[in-house]
C-alpha cells in the first residue's frame, strides 16, 4: 500500500528531529561522539541517544556505531504514523514496516559476493536491516569484512552489532566465529557474513539470486 501523500517534508523533518537530539547531546558531551567503546548516558538524555549508547554496550562498540540505524528506525515510526508501509534508507541502513515482503540487494564491493538479495518476510517487520563494511562506505571499520548485515528490531542494536561484528572479520576463518557471536546477542534476529567470497548465515536470512542490472 502506497502513502495517500508525498511524505518528504514529514521525513525531513523527522531526520532534522533526530539529528538535532544527538548533535545537541554531543555538544554537551563530546566523549559521546568520539569514544570507540561503550558509554553510560544520563536518564535524561534523548530516548535516541539512551539507544545508542545501550546499543554500544551490548555490541561493545562506541555508541556512534548505531547512530544510521538509529536515525533510520527513528524516520520510519515517524512515518508509519500516516502510512502503513515504510521503507527507511540510511546509507545502508534501512528500518521497515508495513506487511509487504521486501527484497534487499546486497552489496558487498566490486570484488563480493554479487546477484544475491535478502528477502524479509512482511511477518518479520517491523526490522532492521544494517550492513557494515571493512571494505565499502566511509564508517569507520577494523576489518576487513566485504560486508556483515544483521537483522533486528531495533535499528540501534542491528548497527552497532553489523559494525562489532565487522571488526571481527579479517579472513574466512573469521565468519563462522562472527556469525556464532551474533547468535548470542538478545535482540539479533539474523545475521550475514562474507569476506573473500566466503559466506555465512545465521537465523531470519532468506537469500535470493538477483537478476544482473540489479546487483
Amino acid at each position: 500500500m502506497c502513502a495517500a501523500r508525498d511524505l518528504t517534508d514529514l521525513a525531513e523533518d523527522l531526520v532534522v528531529r533526530a539529528r538535532w537530539e544527538i548533535e545537541g547531546f554531543i555538544r554537551a558531551h563530546p566523549y559521546f561522539r568520539e569514544t570507540l567503546t561503550p558509554i553510560d548516558v544520563p536518564e535524561s538524555a534523548p530516548e535516541i541517544v539512551r539507544r545508542m549508547a545501550e546499543a554500544g554496550r551490548i555490541a561493545r562498540v562506541g555508541p556512534m556505531a548505531a547512530v544510521a540505524g538509529a536515525i533510520a528506525e527513528y524516520v520510519a515510526r515517524g512515518l508509519a504514523e500516516v502510512s502503513s508501509e515504510v521503507i527507511v534508507e540510511n546509507g545502508g541502513d534501512i528500518y521497515l514496516m508495513g506487511t509487504e515482503d521486501r527484497t534487499v540487494a546486497l552489496w558487498a564491493g566490486d570484488h563480493g559476493v554479487k546477484g544475491l538479495g535478502l528477502t524479509v518476510r512482511g511477518g518479520l517487520q517491523p526490522v532492521a536491516v544494517c550492513t557494515s563494511s571493512g571494505m565499502v562506505g566511509h564508517s569507520e571499520s577494523f576489518g576487513a569484512a566485504d560486508a556483515v548485515t544483521v537483522l533486528a528490531r531495533n535499528g540501534a542494536l542491528a548497527d552497532a552489532v553489523a559494525t562489532a561484528l565487522a571488526n571481527r572479520i579479517r579472513e574466512p576463518e573469521d565468519v563462522e566465529r562472527a556469525v556464532e557471536a551474533a547468535r548470542h546477542i538478545h535482540g539479533v534476529l539474523g545475521v550475514l557474513a562474507t569476506v573473500e567470497g566466503h559466506l555465512g548465515a545465521w537465523g531470519n536470512v532468506h537469500l535470493v539470486s538477483l537478476p544482473d542490472q540489479v546487483s
